[in-house]
C-alpha cells in the first residue's frame, strides 16, 4: 500500500495527474471514500493527466460519463446511485475500459462485478481538510512504479 498526504484540493489532483501517466488501455482504478472525500477531484485530475481538456464533473445522475479528447478514452464512472450489479453491468464500463481507462466512484458497492487487475483507491478527508490518499494495487497494477504518484 502506498499512502499519501494531499493538504489540499489541488495536491490532490496533481496526485492523480502523475497516475496517469501509468495509464494504459484496460486499466480499471477503484475509487472509495466517504461524500466530500475528494473522488471527484482525483477523477479530474487523473483526466487531465490523460489529456482530457473538458471538465470532468460527477456522474452521479447519468451514472457514466466518456471523455474521448484525451490521450486514452476516460471512462468515469458512479455506482453511489446502482441498485444492483445487474444495473452496473448494464453499463458496459468494463467493456469500455478496454480501449480506456475506466474509474469508478463508489467502487465498493459493484466490487464483486469488478476484475481481479485493478487499482483501487481510498480517499480520506482529515480533521484539517487534508486529504489520506491509500493506494491497494493488484494484478498489473502491482508491477507498475507507483511510488512515482509521491511527490
Amino acid at each position: 500500500m502506498i499512502e499519501i498526504h494531499c493538504p489540499n484540493d489541488a495536491d490532490t489532483r496533481a496526485a492523480a495527474r502523475r497516475l496517469a501517466a501509468l495509464c494504459k488501455p484496460g486499466d480499471v482504478i477503484v475509487l472509495n471514500g466517504r461524500l466530500g472525500s475528494g473522488k471527484t477531484a482525483f477523477a479530474g485530475g487523473l483526466a487531465d493527466g490523460l489529456g482530457v481538456d473538458e471538465p470532468v464533473t460527477s456522474p452521479t445522475f447519468v451514472l457514466m460519463r466518456t471523455y474521448r479528447s484525451g490521450f486514452l478514452p476516460f471512462f468515469h464512472v458512479d455506482a453511489y446511485r446502482l441498485g444492483s450489479i445487474g444495473e452496473f453491468e448494464d453499463l458496459t464500463a468494463i467493456e469500455s475500459a478496454e480501449e480506456g481507462v475506466v474509474v469508478i466512484e463508489w467502487g465498493g458497492a459493484v466490487s464483486a462485478a469488478l476484475p481481479k487487475d485493478r487499482l483501487e483507491i481510498e480517499l480520506i478527508r482529515n480533521p484539517d481538510e487534508s486529504r489520506t490518499v491509500r493506494i491497494h494495487a493488484s494484478g498489473s497494477w502491482a508491477t507498475r512504479q507507483l511510488n512515482e504518484i509521491e511527490a
